[in-house]
């Protein structure tokens, strides 16, 4: 069963496997904040810092106080403050008179109103930062920014939770922007990193790192909201592969027009599943078995021919002799040569699509495929 240009059917591919970023799971879900993180962000709170020069301030005043009462030196009158206001109980520098005493009295009650502030202030916040959600935000952020060479998926409804957890299979890191609470609830449930916020808006866009992925897939349920976030994305990232969903033919001339590679309408698969079914069965089982994440006896895969790598310059019959076999390849003209003769040798900037075991997909990129004939 062909995949047309645009992506249709039920062979189309979203991505390479297991990219050098690692499992999606591990990448894309968050921790909780760590002890440094959140003492960091507490001590550069504007309220601590203003409590901070509050305590400071009743200092500098009880050392004054006691310089100008006792006409103690500067050393000895800060020392009795700190000892007052802390409330340590320690003995009095030198004897005190009864302006003294009253003066005393008076930094150890202004201690004592400090310590519980402080208390008070800090429980308030980290209450605060537990019940608003702003810790995990921000490590979210954190971990976003962190991305590189990710996919940005737009929408987390029924289909985009479909296409989630098949880059999750798959490997490959990426977040998730919705402005649904009850969407970005269960995406953050299923551990995957999420925005919240408009995919039309460029801010939103960025939050997720568009100039810095690799793809972007767009599964809102509106045609518009599609083309619009397809039209902001690609004039952020020239060389951003666009995945987009159509709900109707006009859709997906649309959604071509704003700059989508490939297009996915939902109904017209279903349609051309429901009838490949009823008509060649065999072949359609046949190919979900191949394309399934359990089955390990033999894949379809998709590899890219890069320089320097163990594909550059490989021979189709080197590749079988390791168990791996070409089925078509796409040449950097976007044309395909189905069946490529023995002697057909890769270049790079080409893709082939080939069957074969998990292993011997690992093994043409991590060795040699055999000894190549010198070239001409």
């Amino acid at each position: 069963m062909p995949t047309d240009q645009r992506g249709h059917g039920v062979t189309a591919r979203l991505g390479a496997r297991r990219g050098p970023a690692g499992r999606a799971g591990s990448a894309g879900r968050v921790g909780d904040a760590g002890l440094l993180e959140t003492l960091g962000v507490l001590l550069g709170a504007p309220g601590l810092r203003t409590w901070v020069a509050i305590v400071a301030g009743a200092i500098a005043v009880g050392t004054a106080g006691y310089m100008a009462l006792e006409g103690w030196s500067f050393l000895d009158a800060l020392y009795m403050t700190v000892i007052s206001v802390t409330t340590v109980g320690f003995k009095e520098v030198r004897d005190l008179d009864a302006s003294g005493r009253i003066w005393t009295m008076i930094m150890s009650g202004t201690g004592v109103v400090l310590i519980f502030g402080t208390v008070g202030l800090v429980t308030e916040y980290l209450i605060t930062e537990a019940t608003s959600g702003r810790s995990r935000t921000r490590q979210m952020a954190k971990a976003v920014g962190a991305l590189r060479d990710h996919y940005v998926l737009c929408g987390y409804g029924r289909v985009g939770s479909t296409v989630a957890r098949e880059l999750v299979h798959e490997g490959t890191p990426f977040a998730v922007i919705d402005v649904n609470p009850v969407s970005l609830e269960r995406a953050r449930a299923d551990g995957h990193l999420i925005i919240e916020g408009d995919a039309t808006d460029d801010t939103t866009l960025r939050a997720a790192g568009i100039e810095r992925a690799r793809c972007l897939i767009s599964t809102i349920d509106s045609d518009a909201q599609n083309v619009y976030v397809i039209l902001s994305a690609r004039a952020l990232n020239r060389n951003l592969l666009v995945v987009g969903r159509a709900s109707t033919p006009s859709a997906e001339e649309k959604l071509a027009l704003a700059g989508a590679d490939r297009i996915v309408s939902p109904y017209t698969m279903a349609g051309r599943r429901l009838a490949e079914l009823a008509i060649r069965p065999r072949v359609v089982d046949f190919l979900d078995a191949a394309l399934s994440h359990g089955e390990l006896s033999f894949s379809l895969e998709e590899l890219h021919v890069t320089a320097g790598d163990s594909l550059d310059g490989a021979t189709v019959a080197a590749l079988r002799a390791h168990g791996l076999f070409v089925l078509a390849v796409l040449t950097d003209g976007g044309r395909y040569e189905a069946n490529p003769p023995d002697d057909r040798r890769l270049v790079v900037g080409e893709t082939i699509i080939g069957s074969g075991s998990a292993e011997a997909f690992r093994a043409a990129r991590d060795d040699a495929p055999g000894e190549r004939d010198a070239r001409p």
